[in-house]
């Protein structure tokens, strides 16, 4: 399992944490319990499974909903 930080450019409302949250919850290999949507920071927190998922897919989920994702941290 890798953790990963996704900073994304900017979250408008509450409901887009929601959205992104299922989003990336919904990805084979994605740990749904270490998913966390910052909304201050406008960052996502999660544990993936990288032999399931890569973090671009994870980053492309999110940009489909229309979010910028300006980096990500693989650990």
């Amino acid at each position: 399992m890798k953790s990963a930080t996704i900073q994304l450019e900017t979250l408008a409302c509450p409901s887009c944490m929601q959205k992104i949250e299922g989003a990336v919850k919904s990805l084979d290999g994605v740990d749904h319990d270490t998913v966390k949507v910052l909304f201050n920071s406008s960052k996502v927190k999660l544990d993936f499974d990288e032999e399931k998922v890569s973090i671009e897919e994870i980053e492309d989920s999110i940009k489909k909903m229309g979010y910028e994702v300006k980096k990500s941290k693989v650990k």
